[in-house]
């Protein structure tokens, strides 16, 4: 997904997310503050999905790094799995509603 979001040049996703307004009111707790969703019969918090160059945060997760047992690799496979679902997502939206790829006159309030 490529948005405008007046970084010049090649700058990682997550240093753009990082000084963001949405990092933010995350940290502040505004958006996701004790949220949960129940699947199954397990309650989850909601969370951000990242790679591993995003920070740790309660409200992030991310791939381990770093020697990885069975657990953690498995974790990363499935966590990287549901990424691509989110993309996938993304861009079947963008396919469907072409109005997507092109730039909105949005405020962030």
């Amino acid at each position: 997904t490529n948005i405008n979001v007046g970084w010049p040049g090649k700058v990682h996703d997550a240093r753009v997310f990082r000084n963001s307004g949405l990092f933010r009111w995350l940290q502040e707790g505004i958006y996701f503050p004790d949220h949960k969703i129940t699947v199954g019969d397990v309650e989850m918090p909601i969370v951000i999905l990242g790679d591993p160059a995003y920070l740790l945060m309660p409200w992030l997760m991310k791939p381990y790094t770093c020697a990885l047992d069975t657990e953690k690799e498995l974790f990363n496979y499935r966590l990287s799995k549901c990424r691509m679902v989110v993309e996938c997502a993304f861009g079947c939206l963008k396919g469907r509603w072409r109005s997507l790829l092109t730039r909105s006159d949005l405020t962030q309030n």
